[in-house]
């Protein structure tokens, strides 16, 4: 780290940054595969993983499973009216559950005055007002909006140290 608390990265993060950050090939060991592509032995690929997960570079390694595939077709953001006052321990309740995936606090104005955003994601909207009316019920804040999106216009993840436009 440097002296303002920034990692220090250097050529070879940054091709395993844009290797990593793409689908990762599904074969029986997929960090050999990357590791020919950088002619650097598979154990290094997956110390790198283990280092920048532990300095805290890399959030979380995972799967993203595509959820309108497997049924789970009701995914509403909920829009909660919270008093100011009661934001942080409401907004600790809803990011504990497990029902929810997102929590974040925004800013609010006149015309829309919701200030907590929670996301889940269900098989059916009669199963999403379930989860929303018991949220409710621990919170006992009752002013809430399931906002269902429309159409999915784009969904694509952050690509980090990459030439291309639009990836």
């Amino acid at each position: 780290m440097d002296k303002d608390n920034k990692l220090k990265i250097n050529d070879l993060d940054i091709k395993l940054i844009r290797l990593l950050q793409e689908d990762i090939p599904l074969v029986e060991r997929p960090f050999l595969e990357i590791s020919k592509k950088l002619n650097i032995p598979e154990k290094e690929v997956i110390s790198w993983i283990k280092k920048s997960l532990n300095s805290g570079l890399m959030r979380r390694f995972g799967a993203r499973i595509s959820h309108r595939k497997i049924g789970i077709n009701a995914n509403p953001m909920i829009a909660w009216k919270i008093p100011e006052s009661r934001i942080e321990e409401c907004g600790n309740i809803l990011a504990k559950n497990p029902d929810v995936t997102h929590c974040y606090e925004r800013a609010t104005s006149e015309e829309w005055p919701y200030n907590i955003y929670t996301m889940i994601h269900c098989k059916s909207k009669s199963e999403a007002d379930k989860i929303a009316k018991s949220l409710s019920d621990q919170i006992k804040v009752s002013d809430y909006i399931l906002l269902y999106s429309i159409k999915e216009l784009k969904k694509t993840h952050m690509a980090y140290f990459t030439d291309k436009k639009g990836k």
